[in-house]
Formats: structure tokens, C-alpha cells, sequence
């Protein structure tokens, strides 16, 4: 029991360890990707509106 117990300890403080780790993203970075997708939104609207205009 004490062996499933250290091995228990031992697992949960890697797992803690490495999710503890990772980058996160502050504020400019958000917006910088709010940015990107938006113009890649409205770059796929206009390929649409493009074909759209092209069937016709």
C-alpha cells in the first residue's frame, strides 16, 4: 500500500509539474490572433463572393 501510495505522489506532482509549465498567452497576443482570424474570415468571404460572381 505504501508503494501504490509514493507512485500515486510521484504521478500527480509530475502531472502537476509539467501543466504548470506551459506559455501562456497575455493580452496582445490574444488580439494579435483575433486579428489574424478576422482577416482570414473576411478574406474567405470575398474568395465566395468571388466565385459567386464567377458562376454567374
Amino acid at each position: 500500500m505504501k508503494k501504490f501510495s509514493y507512485l500515486f505522489i510521484a504521478l500527480f506532482s509530475l502531472s502537476l509539474m509539467t501543466t504548470s509549465c506551459r506559455e501562456q498567452k497575455d493580452t496582445g497576443d490574444k488580439i494579435e490572433d483575433a486579428i489574424d482570424d478576422t482577416g482570414d474570415a473576411i478574406e474567405d468571404a470575398a474568395d465566395d463572393v468571388e466565385d459567386a460572381v464567377d458562376d454567374n
